[in-house]
């Protein structure tokens, strides 16, 4: 509406400044040398009008004559840039569906039409990563890594490359370049952290901590759980070394992290050395209400050096109050009870269990059936039974299942990634288990002769570790009956496959959204290795008891 307004008042100023000369009265003379122009006031502003139109016109003329190759050019560019993107876009499309055949052609396109475009980079980058061509690749990100803005980007793809190639020397000095161009990156945070893990350097993994919770890149509640982590493993690693060092780390990281099991075990060791036994009680009691864990029990039992094994039984019957009906509290008694030749006892808590024992009831049973009443027989069966036994919970991370606490992942490198958990593999089935809960006492009389298992009950109150069976050699032919009697719970080694030799530590590959990323397939090993035992374990049983069938 103003628009409309001022138009038609600019209209009217118009006609008035027209009818104004077009009543002025005079002439307009002029004169040069031998010219003579003489014209009234309305002739002489209609041709001076006419002449400013003129002039305009002719220089509109000239300057596109004049500016047209540059106009040609830049429309040449516009055009070639629109194709390049268009390029562009299908390439990424294509990368995004798997047609490694179509990126790859987008891919020459783009850099031949926008060779300098950033995107043009990256789609040349990633549709050599889809082809697998490595050299490619990291061409493409070294040309993206030298440019400005680009820089960060091409430094995460080289990253991501040398962790293809196992090379971790470039990996290590890469992350922590882009660590000096963008302190606040998360991915380069998190990869130097890893390293610092994996080669045990806990005061560098403790600084780069330090930065991230500073850049806010984690919350405080993350940076104290890791923080303890990560000074308990310090702790651990001085522990035999340097005790006064291992003393301090460790009652920081309980100060960090009052729920970590391997920080608090050892934090009320130092204080029980020490004669601060109620101190050393309350961090255990306070850690066990968030996790029972039979390490907490075995520390609350032994608190007190030189208590007799009553006491002990006294003391962990307290603890496991504060728990009523867990299981891991009924395992601390009888653990207890046992070495206190407290059998009746030991049996009244392990009453609830049986009915669906897990493979440290099961060998509870076994030694209290050996020690109370030297029944061989009926200790071999609750050794068998514990061959097929539920699993116990064991400390594991990303499928990978350790004897011990780590502070890291060995699969990906994630810090504080071990949980005390049954693996997923070992959880129950509907399918109908090949040895009952009630093994008939039978089995007992008939099963075949153990000669190993003197050495796997030494004494009266000594057994295997919780959680895992003794080795027996049966006196059988068949090759599945030894099966049968292995560890029932066959856990992977510190290094994650059999034979127990050493890894080197599996540093985190940080996924770029341009990475299309490696075949997790690898990751199942350990259970496929489990599996693999079980179905040997379950043959041989079968063997075993169908021997006894046909005697």
């Amino acid at each position: 509406m103003f628009r409309i307004i001022l138009f038609l008042v600019l209209i009217a100023l118009a006609a008035l400044g027209a009818t104004w000369v077009a009543d002025q009265t005079g002439t307009i003379v002029m004169s040069w040398d031998v010219w003579r122009i003489e014209t009234t006031l309305p002739a002489f502003a209609l041709g001076l009008g006419l002449l400013v139109v003129a002039t305009v016109l002719v220089w509109s003329i000239v300057r596109g004559l004049w500016l047209a190759p540059k106009r040609i050019r830049r429309a040449r560019r516009e055009r070639r840039t629109a194709r390049g993107r268009d390029a562009i876009t299908r390439g990424l499309l294509a990368i995004g569906h798997g047609d490694a055949a179509a990126a790859r052609s987008h891919a020459r396109v783009a850099r031949r039409l926008v060779s300098h475009d950033p995107l043009a980079l990256l789609l040349h980058a990633q549709s050599a990563q889809l082809d697998g061509n490595a050299d490619r690749a990291q061409r493409a990100f070294r040309a993206m890594a030298e440019r400005a803005d680009t820089r960060l980007l091409g430094l995460r793809g080289l990253f991501i490359e040398a962790q293809r190639a196992d090379d971790r020397a470039a990996a290590v000095a890469i992350a922590e370049e882009a660590l000096k161009v963008s302190p606040s990156s998360i991915w380069a945070s998190q990869a130097a952290l890893g390293f610092r893990c994996a080669r045990a350097d806990w005061a560098g993994a403790l600084a780069i901590l330090d930065k991230n919770v500073a850049s806010g890149l984690i919350d405080k509640a993350v940076y104290r759980r890791q923080r303890g982590v990560l000074l308990t493993a310090r702790a651990l690693e001085l522990e035999q070394s340097d005790r006064d060092a291992s003393r301090n780390a460790v009652m920081e990281a309980v100060k960090f992290a009052p729920t970590l099991v391997p920080a608090v075990v050892l934090a009320s060791k130092y204080l029980s050395e020490t004669n601060q036994m109620r101190r050393a009680m309350r961090l255990i009691e306070t850690a066990w209400l968030a996790q029972p864990h039979p390490d907490l029990a075995d520390a609350y039992a032994h608190v007190m050096p030189g208590d007799s094994a009553r006491e002990r039984l006294a003391r962990v019957e307290t603890l496991a109050e504060k728990t009523p009906g867990h299981p891991e509290g009924a395992m601390a008694i009888a653990r207890a009870a046992i070495d206190a030749s407290e059998f009746v006892r030991a049996r009244q808590v392990l009453e609830p269990l049986i009915a669906a024992p897990t493979q440290r009831v099961a060998m509870l049973m076994a030694e209290i059936e050996h020690s109370e009443r030297g029944d061989s027989g009926r200790a071999r069966a609750w050794t068998l039974r514990a061959v097929r036994a539920l699993h116990d919970p064991v400390w594991t991370a990303d499928g990978y299942v350790s004897d011990h606490w780590r502070p890291v992942s060995p699969v990906t490198g994630r810090l504080d990634a071990f949980q005390w958990q049954t693996p997923l593999a070992a959880l129950p089935s509907s399918r109908p288990a090949l040895v009952e809960a009630e093994v008939p006492e039978q089995i007992a009389g008939d099963a075949p002769r153990v000669e190993a298992l003197p050495a796997a009950f030494p004494n009266e109150h000594s057994v295997p570790p919780d959680g895992a069976a003794p080795a027996v050699a049966v006196e059988s032919a068949s090759p599945g009956v030894e099966a049968a009697t292995s560890p029932a719970f066959q856990t992977q080694s510190d290094t994650g496959k059999p034979g127990g030799s050493d890894i080197p530590a599996v540093i985190p590959i940080v996924r770029a959204p341009d990475d299309p990323g490696v075949d997790e397939g690898s990751q199942n090993d350990g259970f496929a290795e489990e599996n693999t035992s079980v179905a040997r374990q379950a043959g041989g049983l079968r063997g075993l008891l169908s021997r006894r069938g046909s005697s």
